[in-house]
């Protein structure tokens, strides 16, 4: 645990400094963000987690009235609407939503763990992802949307579900890819024929995706130095501090910073890993819940770093997922210390 604290707070160093070398307005905000999750860390920790477990229906349904609430209440930002203004902050529901979805889920699945071959569970399942899904996808937010399936057939791939239950889903899905694109929107769609039909002409929708991988690129390997970006101090890449932390980060501090923050988080999966590991290895009833919870989480973890930062390096079509720790914005940051605050480390 004391590894995973360490390198979080080293990356929330690398986060301060990358946004002070683009808007030092962005960079104080940030710490108070960080402050107000170890806030949130030292609450987390006087529940416990068994708080979140007695009460996962209650939570589970209140975002999902909260998810339901920004569409009347919501600020529009860009065309979505995704955040409840709190005056202190930004409240995003889909992403706080993600740990109390991993805590639903998994306590869904461990109190059905004698039953999991019944097809009836695993639709009920899949209708407490598709639920929450859909909503968030309608906001929208396409990225965010993806991590809730990631953390849902990671957890279920990992139980005793029947494996061709799931099989069957994943086949139902691409049979249903082309309808599927039609529910695109247009931007969207933009987004990945632009990714895949590679052109060196900027337009608007690749616009996004040629300032990233220019970024990256005029980092080298030591970087430019601390507020001497170009392409993100003077606004020529867009979103750079939070989409596009990653390369304004490397465009700041070269491939030693980028490479520094890769390790970091390296070290925060193996130790995920590990603890997956030995609560595995003592895989009693009791402790299932625990087990699947640490899974959903590095999924969640995962996921997201893998996105986003293949996205900047114009390997992944932009999907507006934010990069754990890195990334400007409260809700982001205090979601991740929420989740690691709940992890089982006391039950191995």
């Amino acid at each position: 645990m004391y590894i995973i604290l360490g390198a979080s707070f080293l990356l929330s160093l690398f986060s301060f400094f990358n946004l002070l070398g683009i808007n030092s307005t962005y960079a104080y905000t940030q710490l108070g963000f960080i402050l107000f999750g170890i806030l949130i860390y030292i609450f987390a920790k006087v529940l416990g987690i068994g708080f979140f477990k007695k009460n996962y229906k209650f939570l589970y349904w209140l975002f999902i009235f909260l998810l339901l609430l920004v569409f009347l209440i919501g600020d529009e930002v860009r065309g979505s609407k995704r955040w409840i203004d709190l005056y202190f902050l930004n409240f995003q529901p889909s992403e706080f939503f993600k740990i109390i979805f991993i805590i639903f889920i998994s306590k869904f699945i461990s109190l059905n763990e004698e039953n999991l071959e019944k097809r009836n569970i695993y639709f009920t399942s899949l209708a407490y992802l598709l639920l929450p899904f859909i909503i968030i996808y309608k906001q929208p937010d396409l990225g965010n949307a993806l991590v809730y399936i990631t953390i849902f057939f990671s957890i279920t791939l990992l139980s005793k579900i029947p494996k061709k239950f799931i099989f069957n889903t994943v086949l139902v899905l691409l049979i249903t890819l082309p309808l599927l694109w039609g529910l695109l929107k247009d931007y969207q769609k933009n987004r990945i024929i632009s990714f895949i039909v590679k052109t060196e002409n900027v337009t608007e929708s690749n616009y996004n995706l040629v300032q990233s991988i220019i970024s990256v690129g005029s980092g080298k390997f030591l970087g430019r130095g601390l507020g001497y970006g170009t392409q993100s101090k003077l606004a020529f890449l867009p979103e750079n501090h939070t989409d596009f932390a990653y390369s304004s980060l490397t465009e700041q501090f070269g491939f030693v910073g980028s490479f520094t923050i890769l390790f970091l988080f390296l070290l925060i999966c193996i130790e995920l890993l590990k603890l997956i590991m030995k609560l595995s290895s003592n895989s009693t009833l009791s402790n299932r819940f625990y087990l699947y919870y640490s899974i959903g989480f590095l999924s969640y973890f995962t996921f997201q770093v893998f996105v986003n930062i293949a996205m900047n390096l114009g390997s992944f079509p932009i999907a507006g997922v934010a990069l754990p720790i890195i990334s400007y914005g409260g809700s982001s940051l205090s979601t991740y210390i929420l989740g690691i605050a709940l992890l089982p480390f006391d039950k191995v």
